[in-house]
């Protein structure tokens, strides 16, 4: 199973975050053990660092980031990945490039609390918890 990790679930985990942690952390732990192929975005790691860089030193931040590429693989943006988010039109520029980068890579699902977000998405969007439910 291949899955796209929107940046909420993975700052859910970072940042301990009540009431998401459990599930997000247990996706996380099956990406770590490639139970599941876990995909973040080229766009949520900046995105990563400047939440955590109002809480971390930046070495903290930095071991934080080379963790994620340990156990992530990094699905890279492209050119025509911007204009194609664009020309989507969606009320959130982010959630198009997720969809457009998911799409890409032939994701099983995106990974997100935001499922409303991604009405408009060709791969289905689930929280951490149905895709547990589904494993």
């Amino acid at each position: 199973m291949k899955i796209l990790i929107d940046t909420n679930v993975i700052l859910d985990v970072l940042c301990k975050r009540e009431n998401f942690y459990e599930h997000s952390l247990t996706v996380w732990k099956y990406c770590e053990v490639n139970k599941i192929k876990g995909y973040i975005s080229a766009l949520s790691v900046p995105n990563i660092v400047y939440i955590l860089r109002k809480e971390l030193t930046p070495e903290k931040t930095q071991q934080v980031i080379n963790q994620l590429f340990l156990i992530f693989n990094i699905a890279d943006l492209k050119a025509d990945d911007l204009k194609k988010a664009a020309d989507m039109q969606n009320a959130d520029y982010e959630d198009s490039l997720q969809m457009i980068c998911a799409s890409r890579i032939k994701a099983d699902f995106i990974v997100t609390r935001n499922i409303k977000d991604f009405i408009g998405s060709k791969i289905t969007a689930v929280k951490p918890s149905e895709l547990l439910e589904r494993i």
